[in-house]
């Protein structure tokens, strides 16, 4: 059998003149500057990355045009988690256009941005979502860990959605915090269609984090979700706050047990945000 190719599941590419990343501010001097395709080359090429997914940053669908249009132009790019406004009077209508474009594999709210803790349980929502599962759109979930127990109830609410919890739900691993993160793990993980992304960690971390850091909660994800049901990103270039692409990558290689790698390096992407939703 083939083995499955390997895959960064989640990396960004922006152009600051295009001024929709309103996180994005000069106090973030090491990742405020344009990056674009060209920048990861060398990272792929170093670690034998062959495809890569890209994610949406900013807001708005204009942004999401923008990198369909990347990924149009470009052989490594295998699909695009973008986004688009939930709320919208034709949200339903805006999922099922966005979803024509082959490219599109996701879609992403900034859940982590957004004001109202219980907006995932807004009724307001159900359109966009019922058209995701129509169209087999990943749900992508950009959370923080107050917000697990309510991604539970939109996991409960529509077993036909596939998710992915964005790095970890992004646990307070600086502080060192496990609990009531660990739990909501747990019980997100009964759920087949939850699937969990490697990815983040180093951010959440601290400027002086080491590996062991980070195993207790890779160990957690790993004991809860299984191989089959993870899968790595780099978060490139957000990961250049905290020690950078490759120092990343080296870190997870060694935190995972190597049985592990095909599995989540590569094959539990292909199947979540290629093959099962008719993108490959």
């Amino acid at each position: 059998m083939q083995p499955p190719r390997t895959i960064d599941a989640h990396h960004h590419v922006w152009r600051l003149d295009r001024g929709d990343y309103a996180w994005l501010t000069p106090s973030l001097r090491p990742i405020y500057r344009d990056f674009d395709l060209q920048d990861l080359v060398p990272h792929l090429t170093c670690h034998g990355i062959e495809a890569t997914i890209l994610v949406q940053a900013a807001a708005t669908e204009a942004e999401t045009a923008f990198l369909l249009e990347i990924a149009e132009r470009s052989p490594t790019v295998a699909g695009v988690v973008g986004w688009t406004d939930f709320e919208a009077p034709d949200a339903a209508g805006n999922v099922v256009r966005l979803a024509s474009n082959r490219l599109l594999v996701g879609l992403r709210p900034m859940v982590q941005d957004i004001e109202d803790d219980d907006w995932l349980l807004r009724d307001a929502l159900v359109p966009a979502i019922n058209a995701m599962i129509r169209h087999q759109l990943v749900f992508d979930a950009l959370v923080l860990p107050r917000h697990l127990p309510r991604l539970l109830h939109i996991a409960d609410r529509y077993p036909g959605l596939g998710i992915v919890l964005d790095h970890l739900g992004k646990p307070h691993i600086e502080a060192g915090t496990l609990d009531p993160w660990r739990d909501d793990v747990a019980r997100l993980a009964e759920r087949p269609n939850v699937t969990c992304k490697l990815s983040g960690m180093a951010n959440e971390a601290g400027s002086e984090w080491q590996g062991d850091h980070l195993r207790p909660y890779v160990d957690h994800v790993l004991a809860c979700f299984g191989p089959d049901r993870i899968l790595w990103g780099s978060d490139w270039p957000v990961v250049n706050l905290a020690g950078g692409y490759d120092r990343w990558h080296d870190t997870a290689r060694i935190l995972i047990p190597e049985a592990s790698w095909p599995a989540i390096f590569g094959g539990t992407a292909d199947r979540v945000y290629l093959c099962n939703r008719g993108r490959k």
